[in-house]
């Protein structure tokens, strides 16, 4: 039998009594350890491994699965030699599951002969701690590791041969040679040592191979990248190959996120130089031989965490979901070193937890997940928001809208270096599946590549059809987005389609649209420069402290979300659906009235997908509770958030209750007094101004401010003395 990684072959004696057959480290005697163990081994009173092969031989998988833990409960020398040479055991390993196979399908032996078992693979599964890419070193050469990583790219089948027929040309003599796995290549001998009857010799390199006569079983290379929160900060994330075969192979897709248990080897690769030995002999490039996988459940709570949540865990989250006032608790825990904001607050943590998805009877999926636009001023805590969210979330990605194309958000096609085949690599929305995508300086993104994430908001899924490849991918993310209005500042004077260059298209897809401004109110000011202060200094009194550390530390709160996400989907109530209903038919007559006032389409739209918007709010507002159905408290606290944020946004062009219909007219008619009162070249206090326009005629305070303002800018005024003096300087 040939090792792995080498082409040794074992031999064994088999004379009774000889001493090499009982030296305990001998392959024979290795081998029958392991038989025992699978024969033998037993929790309770089930024979753990025997009851485990038979139930897959009988499911026609010639596969079975071995934890390393009960191995070396077994025999601790075993499971010592197992995981410092793997290479040399798992094939001993795969020897005996075959006898046991075996022995298992043919009980009873006919003529003495019993018919040949199928091969089978031994794959293993380990609780070893995981090692970092950036952890293995030249010393793991050739021991058992187990990597976290997500999978950004997975090759097509292809057939690798493990025993390879060949005839030479002129004497037609055959024999058959062992090839080991993984990348390494393979040379055919050159010279025919068949013995001749006339003792000639063949001609040098005279061997053809027979196809039909090799054995071949399936082989997937992988590429495997670290998880985003292992890489340090300015370091590229690292990337490893993988070689997966037979069972192993066509489990996982460019997403998912998996632990990967093999044998780190090494081939030389064809990369290095001109030549074809590619540069120095000696040098040779790592990958990872599969020998174990463990893929996580549909995104949430992955990162390498075990999914499961032990007895003390559950414990604790439902006596957490029964605090009173939690919803405010986990609100004031999102970034506590940010000052305010309650309501941002409460609605990034609606978007932590989301709402249920559904997937209907005819197939259709109606998103769970909510998106959140931050819209607003520099210098509002909007990226440190994201910064935040980024860390708290069990899976996120953060990403700059300027630095970032389509495909760097979607997915890319690559071609493969060594068999020139086309594959898919996913972006960052697909690599965030189940979780969050931060996207920062959203205005700054070309239009096109803002198009990309279109369909990955609504829909869930990121289409290709590139380079001969159609798929569809997964993304069910939400997506957390900042960005600023057009002139830099959101200008109040403008409507809110003026400072929004968003098409519509986008805007509907955000559940949440917040217009963040940056108030000029003294008492405000004060506060938050004291806080700023007080972080900056450090010196803060206990209950600063105490703020500043949030009441619910991250660690727990990225628990609580993803056992929340994990286990609890709740259904509207028949009086919350009623009460949502009304309040969407009541937001849709307010939108049309504001669209007459202002005589002009709202730039933020109300369509069925705020109403499902509101619905999905709801539903994580009762998830929070870990709550199984929505009641009309969480119906009206997620009508109060819509309101707060998205209707303010559609109102936002009315102000001190005139419309903008109303306003424009004061407006014009103020201009025309103004150039009467006013002739060129004339000076007047603007107090006196407000005076006679304000208190005299009745025009509104507003309306005289925009009329200055758009006088001074058309050049017609101009301000002098700390603007207390107007004078008429153009026509």
């Amino acid at each position: 039998m040939s090792g792995f990684d080498t082409g040794r072959v074992y031999s064994a004696q088999v004379l009774a009594g000889s001493e090499a057959s009982r030296a305990p480290d001998a392959p024979a005697q290795t081998e029958q350890n392991l038989f025992d163990f699978v024969q033998r081994f037993r929790q309770g009173n089930d024979y753990l491994y025997r009851d485990r092969l038979r139930a897959n031989l009988l499911a026609k998988l010639n596969v079975l699965e071995v934890a390393v833990e009960h191995v070396a409960l077994w025999n601790p020398t075993l499971a010592q030699s197992l995981t410092e040479t793997p290479g040399e055991i798992l094939p001993l390993f795969e020897k005996a599951v075959k006898r046991a196979a075996r022995a298992i399908l043919y009980p009873v032996s006919t003529d003495g002969q019993r018919p040949e078992a199928p091969d089978c693979q031994v794959t293993l599964r380990s609780s070893a701690n995981l090692f970092s890419m950036r952890d293995l070193h030249a010393d793991s050469v050739a021991q058992l590791v187990r990597i976290p990583g997500i999978v950004i790219g997975a090759s097509t089948l292809a057939s690798r041969g493990t025993h390879l027929s060949i005839m030479c040309r002129s004497c037609r003599s055959t024999k058959s040679i062992p090839i080991t796995g993984g990348f390494g290549g393979f040379a055919l001998p050159r010279y025919c040592d068949a013995q001749k009857v006339d003792g000639g010799s063949c001609a040098t390199d005279p061997f053809v191979i027979l196809h039909d006569k090799c054995s071949f079983v399936d082989s997937q290379t992988i590429k495997l990248q670290e998880a985003p929160d292992m890489v340090p900060v300015g370091e590229l994330p690292r990337h490893m190959l993988l070689s997966a075969d037979r069972s192993l192979c066509g489990r996982v897709v460019p997403g998912s996120r998996i632990i990967a248990t093999g044998i780190y080897s090494t081939f030389s690769s064809s990369k290095g130089g001109k030549t074809g030995g590619g540069g120095a002999v000696a040098l040779r490039t790592p990958y990872l031989k599969v020998v174990g996988l463990e893929i996580d459940a549909e995104g949430a709570g992955g990162r390498g965490m075990a999914r499961m949540f032990s007895a003390q865990d559950e414990e604790e989250f439902a006596r957490l979901a029964r605090i009173p006032g939690l919803y405010e608790k986990l609100a004031s825990s999102i970034a506590p070193s940010i000052y305010g904001n309650q309501d941002i607050k409460k609605a990034v943590a609606c978007l932590l937890f989301g709402g249920s998805k559904k997937i209907l009877p005819d197939g259709m999926r109606l998103r769970g997940d909510i998106n959140v636009l931050l819209l607003g001023d520099p210098g509002t805590a909007k990226s440190q928001l994201l910064k935040f969210v980024e860390k708290a979330s069990p899976i996120a990605v953060y990403t700059s809208g300027k630095g970032s194309s389509a495909a760097g958000l979607t997915a890319s096609v690559q071609r493969d270096n060594q068999t020139r085949e086309f594959y898919l690599e996913g972006g960052a929305m697909v690599l965030a599946d189940g979780g969050v995508v931060c996207i920062d300086e959203f205005d700054k993104m070309r239009d096109e590549d803002r198009v990309a994430i279109h369909e990955a908001m609504e829909q869930q899924t990121i289409s290709i059809a590139k380079a001969g490849i159609t798929t569809i991918l997964n993304s069910r993310t939400s997506v957390l987005a900042a960005a600023n209005p057009v002139f830099g500042r959101y200008d109040d004077m403008k409507s809110p389609g003026e400072n929004i260059d968003f098409q519509t298209t986008i805007l509907s897809r955000f559940d949440m649209i917040f217009i963040v401004k940056d108030e000029h109110d003294e008492g405000r000011d004060r506060t938050i420069a004291k806080h700023v202060m007080n972080i900056h200094m450090n010196r803060q009194d206990e209950e600063s402290r105490n703020a500043a550390a949030g009441e619910i530390d991250i660690d727990l709160m990225k628990r609580y979300v993803a056992f929340a996400k994990a286990r609890c989907a709740p259904r509207l109530s028949p009086e919350a659906s009623e009460k949502l209903s009304s309040h969407f038919v009541a937001l849709r007559r307010q939108v049309a009235q504001v669209e007459r006032d202002n005589d002009e389409r709202s730039s933020i739209p109300i369509t069925v997908r705020q109403l499902e918007a509101i619905i999905r709010m709801s539903e994580s507002l009762a998830k929070m509770t870990l709550s199984p159905t929505v009641g009309e408290e969480h119906v009206d606290e997620a009508m109060r958030l819509f309101k707060y944020s998205t209707m303010d946004a559609v109102q936002a062009g009315s102000v001190e209750g005139m419309t903008k219909g109303e306003l424009q007219e004061e407006v014009v008619k103020l201009e025309r007094e103004i150039r009467r009162r006013l002739p060129i070249g004339w000076t007047v206090a603007a107090g006196r101004l407000r005076s006679e326009f304000c208190e005299g005629q009745g025009y509104t305070t507003h309306a005289l401010e925009r009329t200055l303002y758009i006088l001074e800018k058309r050049d017609v005024l101009r301000f002098s003395n700390q603007r207390k003096v107007v004078t008429r300087t153009g026509v």
